[in-house]
């Protein structure tokens, strides 16, 4: 016994700094992580937090700085309410666009193309491009290209005789149709890791146990895909729902969506309650985005369980 207490005596005299020194990195680390991390919480605090905060604040304020529900009061009037209405059709429209093709892209990526073949990273790299290409510079490019006197309007005139609407750029099947060149391109970025999850022996098994094409996406592949699909979905009306510059471009005088009102409300000066309109405008689109974002993870979280 008294061996053993002299094989154990260093190394329980050396226990103590050995572990001090364990304490001492594992802080560095947690010191380490939390310098990285600061500036992104700094970047969320500053531009999106604080916008938020102030937008919330001055919907319940006053030109003084008084507590006041009257910037409410036209938040249900007619022109308000078409203008939400039409926000969430547009939106709704755009992303069930969106989601079908590009769902159906994702797929026919996956299973015609290598996954690290050339088609595959060249179709990911424009779809990353493309999904960023909004605001003025898309609506230019449309305006360019099939607008009164654009190259493909003329094209169009010169082959076939036929004269494009001058007016189908600012009517809303046009705004939908220019919505859907970036939805498209971001939805395959979204849905195409979900459409990769899908294992080829999961369909091996399936016709192994009997089952036929029908059974296997009815019964494995759809259960998996659909919250995703769904998550998407949603992702893409919030894009839509917020964006600004494109429509804005396109209906420079008419006021027919959400954020196209807030940009009136904004410049209005005959109104100073305007201001604090805008602000209400705002907070309700805050709302409607985030309801939609807890939907999101609402699903997300039920397709973790597929992970």
């Amino acid at each position: 016994m008294t061996a053993a207490i002299a094989q154990n005596g260093p190394a329980t005299k050396f226990a103590g700094p050995s572990a001090s020194s364990s304490v001492l990195a594992k802080h560095r680390q947690e010191l380490g992580t939390f310098a990285v991390t600061l500036p992104f919480f700094a970047y969320t605090a500053c531009f999106l937090l604080a916008p938020t905060i102030i937008v919330v604040i001055g919907a319940f304020q006053t030109r003084d700085g008084g507590f006041t529900l009257a910037n409410f009061s036209k938040l249900f009037e007619p022109n308000t309410v078409s203008a939400f209405v039409t926000s969430i059709l547009v939106s709704i429209a755009s992303s069930v666009i969106g989601a079908v093709v590009g769902g159906l892209a994702s797929y026919a990526l996956v299973i015609g193309a290598k996954p690290n073949g050339l088609l595959r990273r060249m179709v990911s790299a424009i779809s990353s491009v493309l999904a960023q290409f909004g605001g003025v510079m898309l609506a230019f490019a449309f305006i360019a290209t099939i607008g009164i006197n654009g190259i493909g309007t003329m094209l169009i005139k010169q082959m076939t005789g036929l004269t494009v609407n001058p007016n189908w750029l600012s009517s809303l099947s046009g705004l939908v149709t220019v919505y859907c060149y970036f939805q498209i391109p971001l939805m395959i970025i979204i849905f195409l890791p979900a459409v990769d999850s899908i294992r080829p022996q999961w369909r091996e098994a399936c016709e192994s146990l009997g089952g036929n094409t029908y059974q296997y996406w009815t019964r494995v592949a759809l259960p998996i895909l659909a919250p995703r699909f769904i998550s998407a979905f949603l992702l893409l009306f919030a894009s839509a729902f917020s964006a600004y510059a494109t429509a804005a471009a396109l209906f420079s005088q008419r006021s027919i969506l959400v954020p196209l009102m807030i940009q009136g409300a904004m410049r209005n000066e005959m109104d100073p309650n305007q201001q604090g309109f805008a602000q209400v405008l705002a907070f309700a689109m805050i709302i409607v985005v985030a309801i939609v974002m807890l939907l999101s993870h609402a699903v997300e979280k039920r397709a973790g369980r597929w992970q």
